[in-house]
């Protein structure tokens, strides 16, 4: 089978276009790989018999293999940017469906795509220029979509189509078809055949070298140029049995009703009732006989008169009249460049109107006027001012048009060779057939002869910026070393896909600042799709609403908002020296936080809010975010930049648009109006072309290149130099040691160079132009070996600051009434009696720590603080002897939950003081800082019962539990020395486990939990809490039907400690199949992460089984972990993201029975 398939072509590609061709190919493609079966029907192959034969083993293996196979070639025929879309899919069948309901739709989007093709099939009409295959291909690529979506159109159909399409020069072709033929039974086939039979004998009429002028197409065809037949003979004035150009004799016709003439047919009569004039627009002539023609001709005179000199063709040639569509000759005959062919026009005023004067001293009319495209192998080239000849059958490059731009021809050695304005040389021409033709697609160029370059490469380097305003920078000189900028009627394909939107609503004059810092407008954009490099998803704009200067800052989150303003306002107010006054902003979240308020109300800016669902009061951030975005997308598709550096796209405009005028700045440019003086644009380059950065001699040595390839991202704000991308080390660099290729671009799928040019040196043309500026505010690297401060932040919580020693709480009086509470609950308990300081022995210092208690949602709930002893003094065998934590485990809280979900119990939980140990040797303690007594100031105190802090201080607090229960009736367990049941007359009355100072308990009877609370309120210092809800991360529902536990909030707190809490979600913990292995020649992986997320994953396997196996298998590498064992852990956690909600749900039982299950090895 192998060996059948591998003279197989590659599966075709699918780039997101033309789904419905390409999923035809592929099924033909899977069809012949035998493979398109598992695709539609999906792999479900039979289990083995036993004993299997060899045979069978083997056939099993290839239906098993074919799945594979069939999921390898659509990942293989799918664009990186498709295969994103079916990654997590496992089966052929599942992502050939997942692109099926992507990219088709569902019925109804397909009927509403047929109905389209439809309309677009009956708008169809074939082009007086366009040849019979060139339609017939149109029409049957539209009927081929409409085939592919279900639906049909008859042969028929489509032939009538073609007919009635026809322009007239196939007329007596259509009437000999229908004398001769039944249109219900031809075929399409054979009428296109048919029609290019005839296109083809008209053409050779045409293929005649010609010496002499060039001939005009659609003139006298059976004539030359000079109105001759080929005998010598005047026209019409040859013998009576001549004939026509359709075959049939001059004579021998019936006589016509409307011209009383007997020498044609009644369809050629210039009299007929329904021919309509073209000259007059009446009805009943032609416009050879029309009377009015005069006229007319003296009203376009008139319309034309301020074009008095006529357009020019004296072009006498040894050249074919085969005409090209790609090829145009260059021709000293011609004053102006022309052409036939309007499907190359790019824009084109039809109003513009002339004749063109022939060898012959005929004229043709011009039809328009406008702006050529030429696909070359460098990409699109325009050309402008081009006249618009239908008559002519050869497009013409005029020399003399090409020299009053100052560009040069030299014709030598039978070529021609074209320098531009400043002698760089553009192009060789050789000479064939006495004539100079260029076809543009095999011609290698590096500009092109046009007024349209010069205008269109600043258009480019200034972010996309419309030609209107450019032309004013020029004329107005608003900056130093711009060009002279010409009106350009081109339409921009980068401009539309960038910018299009809606027209503008008209708006009145608003109030405007007198000054400086006087009133700053600003507004949040995000979250983007995609993550910049650093990380970033928003970016916050500021403007100055008097200079209108701009400036950006990347944010990871909205709440970064605060931080942001507050560098902004202190880097701006030292460059003016003066203060914000006012600042205006929607009703974010981000601006009408608490601490945005007060900051704005200590520091007197006045913060405007707009009313709610009213965008329009805040308009001058809302344009500038649209104008903004719309160049970022400009230079991100200019060159085909990925959507991860659109920061510095972002950061580029803002750098372009504050050299940029602007309507509300009279003459001046932003920067200008800020800085006080006029900026230069020489240093300018066009945003992500490939470029040559010079490498350091310090960092390579004498054989290695000089020079490494890097992507133009932008300008340094706070260095004077240009930022690039080192396609090498993946990382951003700042230099000024640059040549740039701006007319090329990075391949990023092939990492090639497309599109050379030649290269423009810069190292002169850098200016320092915000010298003033603190530091860069746009993404960048962060440098190996640190974290960024809001990484940083991100892992802190900086919202709470808790005091670290007894001198900063004594001042705030939230923490002195915290302290007053625990010395009062130390004094209850009867922890210490004050005595003096023994001596021979050691007194153990305490200290103050504090601690802010939140609430789940953030919000502060209490402050705690604690007195706590220094137990790192003690010393094993003098302070303590022994230490002991009593922890219950996680089956045993399992297991108590499933006893009372079963029984129909609630589970309630106390939380006891964890200073009712009683301690069995001498310890003393120092006085608390802030509470010494008066007067006794050299006293100690003496403990009775423990503190937090000391080693034994666990050990204590369980003999006095343990003792207290075992007292009271309960058995302690002899497998869990923190489960502790009371039987009653053979029947379980109250369990209960212990976890430090936290005591869970059930019961069946609501007297016996009365009385047992009541007991231990007695004897210990106790809170109850209730039925339990939150216990060790766990959240636990109790109802009448059962117990559900998760740790859902854990969870969340897992993915957002490791940076996944935005990641996709997957359906399965593991990659079905996947073997991992200790040594599998990955790079190694951080192994302090890889341990973190194992622990982490191992505590929520609590509630969480479907996980255990996955997290077991990935314990096993966590000496020495590697890349694959790091990607598979974190897949782990995207199983997580779609699965938070998972935990354990234990059910009410009416059987007594408890069941358990356990896992034996049997030997056999």
């Amino acid at each position: 089978m192998a060996s059948n398939n591998s003279s197989l072509p590659p599966p075709p590609m699918f780039v997101g276009e033309n789904y419905h061709l390409w999923a035809a190919k592929m099924k033909t493609y899977l069809r012949a790989q035998s493979l398109w079966d598992v695709v539609e029907n999906g792999s479900n192959p039979p289990p083995l018999p036993n004993n299997p034969t060899i045979a069978q083993i083997k056939n099993h293996n290839e239906e098993v293999a074919k799945e594979g196979r069939a999921l390898a070639i659509i990942h293989a025929a799918l664009h990186d940017d498709i295969f994103i879309k079916i990654l997590n899919l496992e089966t052929a069948k599942e992502a050939w469906n997942k692109l099926k309901e992507e990219f088709q739709g569902s019925e109804r989007t397909k009927k509403m795509q047929v109905l389209n093709l439809r309309r677009e099939f009956e708008a169809l009409k074939m082009k007086e220029t366009e040849a019979v295959r060139e339609f017939s291909d149109r029409i049957s690529k539209v009927v081929s979509q409409i085939t592919l979506l279900g639906e049909e159109l008859s042969d028929q159909r489509v032939v009538e189509k073609n007919l009635v399409c026809l322009p007239g020069r196939f007329e007596a072709k259509i009437s000999s078809l229908e004398e001769n033929k039944d249109f219900s039974q031809i075929t399409l086939a054979e009428l296109v055949n048919a029609l290019q039979a005839t296109e083809q004998r008209k053409s050779l009429k045409l293929e005649e070298n010609v010496e002499g002028a060039f001939v005009a197409k659609g003139k006298n065809h059976s004539y030359n140029s000079f109105g001759k037949n080929p005998f010598g003979e005047k026209k019409g004035k040859g013998k009576k049995e001549e004939v026509n150009n359709k075959g049939e004799s001059w004579k021998n016709f019936p006589t016509r009703q409307h011209c009383k003439k007997d020498t044609h047919l009644e369809k050629y009569c210039w009299y007929r009732p329904d021919v309509k004039c073209r000259a007059c627009n009446q009805l009943g002539h032609v416009e050879k006989v029309c009377k009015n023609k005069a006229n007319q001709q003296r009203q376009r005179a008139q319309v034309v008169e301020h074009h008095p000199q006529e357009e020019q063709l004296f072009m006498a040639s040894c050249y074919s009249t085969n005409s090209s569509k790609e090829t145009w000759l260059i021709d000293s005959g011609c004053i102006n460049h022309m052409t036939h062919n309007v499907g190359i026009f790019k824009e084109l005023d039809k109003s513009f109107y002339s004749k063109v004067t022939i060898g012959n001293g005929e004229h043709v009319d011009v039809k328009g006027k406008g702006v050529v495209a030429i696909e070359t192998p460098s990409g699109i080239k325009y050309i402008a001012d081009v006249l618009f000849v239908p008559e002519i059958n050869q497009s013409l490059l005029s020399v003399g048009q090409m020299m009053e731009k100052n560009y040069t021809l030299h014709f030598k050695d039978k070529r021609c060779t074209i320098l531009d304005p400043s002698g760089s040389k553009l192009m060789t021409v050789g000479m064939r057939g006495k004539s100079f033709p260029i076809e543009w697609k095999q011609t290698t160029m590096h500009a092109f002869p046009s007024n349209v370059d010069d205008s269109s490469l600043w258009h480019r380097r200034l972010g996309h910026f419309s030609y209107s305003t450019l032309k004013q920078m020029s004329s107005h000189d608003l900056v130093e070393n711009l060009p002279i900028i010409d009106d350009v009627v081109d339409m921009c394909d980068v401009c539309q896909f960038g910018k299009q939107s809606r027209l503008p609503f008209p708006v009145e004059s608003t109030w405007r600042a007198s000054e400086k810092l006087q009133l700053i407008h600003t507004d949040v954009c995000g979250p983007m799709p995609t993550t910049s490099l650093n990380g970033n998803k928003y970016f916050l704009l500021f403007i100055d609403d008097f200079t209108r200067m701009c400036w950006v800052f990347f944010l990871r989150q909205e709440s970064d908002v605060f931080p942001a303003f507050q560098s902004f306002k202190l880097m701006v107010e030292k460059e003016v020296d003066c203060q914000i006054k006012k600042l205006r902003s929607d009703n974010g979240n981000e601006y009408t936080a608490g601490e945005f308020k007060v900051f704005c109300e200590q520091v007197g800016i006045q913060h405007q809010f707009t009313v709610p669902y009213t965008p329009q009061q805040n308009g001058v951030s809302e344009r500038k975010n649209r104008t903004v975005m719309e160049m970022a997308r400009c230079l991100l598709f200019e060159k085909g930049i990925p959507k991860t550096f659109w920061a510095e796209a972002v950061n580029t405009s803002v750098y372009l648009l504050n050299l940029l005028p602007t309507k509300v700045l009279k003459g001046k440019t932003p920067f200008e109006a800020w800085y006080e003086r006029k900026p230069s644009v020489e240093h300018l380059r066009i945003f992500g072309c490939v470029c040559y950065l010079h490498v350091p001699n310090v960092k390579r040595d004498k054989l290695e290149t000089k020079s490494v390839v890097g992507i133009f991202l932008g300008y340094s704000s706070n260095s004077k130099g240009y930022r690039i991308y080192n396609l090498e080390t993946k990382k951003i660099l700042v230099s000024r040691d640059v040549q740039f290729d701006e007319f090329s671009k990075w391949n990023w799928e092939k990492s090639q160079t497309e599109g050379s040019s030649k290269v423009m040196s810069t190292e002169d043309s850098l200016e320092d132009q915000n010298s003033e500026d603190e530091g860069e505010n746009y993404d960048n690297f962060p440098t190996r070996g640190t974290r960024t401060l809001d990484d940083i932040y991100a892992r802190c919580n900086i919202a709470t600051l808790e005091p670290t020693r007894y001198a900063e709480a004594a001042n705030v009086e939230g923490w002195k009434v915290a302290m007053q509470e625990e010395m009062k609950m130390i004094e209850k308990n009867q922890t210490w009696q004050l005595v003096d300081k023994p001596e021979n022995q050691k007194i153990i210092g305490v200290k103050w720590v504090y601690r802010t208690k939140l609430n789940p949602d953030g919000s502060i709930n209490k402050l705690k603080a604690r007195l706590v002893v220094k137990g790192y003094f003690q010393q094993h065998g003098v302070d303590f002897s022994d230490t002991f934590a009593p922890v219950a485990r996680h089956d045993t809280i399992r297991l108590l939950v499933a006893l009372a979900a079963k029984l129909g119990w609630k589970i309630y939980h106390f939380k006891l003081a964890f200073l009712n140990g009683l301690l069995d040797e001498d310890i003393y303690v120092d006085q608390p800082e802030g509470f010494k007594v008066a007067g006794s100031e050299n006293k100690v105190y003496k403990l009775h019962k423990a503190l937090y802090g000391l080693k034994q201080a666990p050990r204590a607090w369980y003999s006095r539990i343990d003792g207290y229960l075992l007292q009271n009736g309960f058995k302690r367990s002899e497998n869990e020395a923190t489960l502790y049941v009371k039987w009653s007359r053979n029947e379980v009355k109250l369990i209960v486990s212990l976890y430090v100072d936290d005591l869970l308990v059930i019961g069946n009877e609501s007297n016996s939990l009365s009385q047992f609370k009541q007991a231990m309120e007695n004897e210990f210092e106790m809170t109850d809490l209730g039925e339990m809800k939150y216990f060790l991360g766990m959240e636990i529902f109790q109802s009448s039907a059962g117990i559900f536990i998760s740790q859902k909030k854990y969870a969340l707190e897992v993915l957002k400690k490791f940076h996944m809490d935005k990641c996709k979600s997957v359906s399965t913990p593991l990659v079905v199949n996947e073997k991992l292995s200790k040594d599998d020649g990955d790079n190694s992986a951080n192994a302090s992460i890889y341990r973190s997320i194992i622990g982490s994953l191992l505590y929520l396997s609590a509630t969480r089984p479907d996980i255990m196996f996955a997290a077991s298998l990935l314990s096993r590498f966590m000496h020495s972990p590697s890349q694959v064992h790091l990607g598979a852990a974190k897949r782990v956690l995207r199983y997580i993201k779609g699965t938070t909600d998972y935990g354990l749900c234990f059910l009410k039982n009416e059987n007594e029975d408890l069941q358990g299950y356990i896992v034996t090895e049997l030997e056999v």
